[in-house]
């Protein structure tokens, strides 16, 4: 059981889940505690980041 909720949590953060919405699905009342536990599960931001400016940039919208 707990291989499945693993895969269900880290599933759902690599699809862009914010752990407040994980830590309601997984019934945690501290979404600091989901944190703490699936942070290693969450993808790498670098590249998201980075194509959040560039299309920023591309598109010659202001925030």
């Amino acid at each position: 059981m707990h291989a499945l909720r693993h895969f269900y949590a880290s599933s759902l953060l690599d699809a862009g889940e914010s752990i407040k919405a994980l830590a309601s699905y997984l019934g945690h009342a501290d979404s600091g505690f989901t944190l703490r536990v699936y942070t290693h599960l969450m993808p790498a931001g670098e590249e998201r980041t980075r194509n959040a400016i560039d299309d920023l940039f591309a598109s010659g919208d202001k925030p």
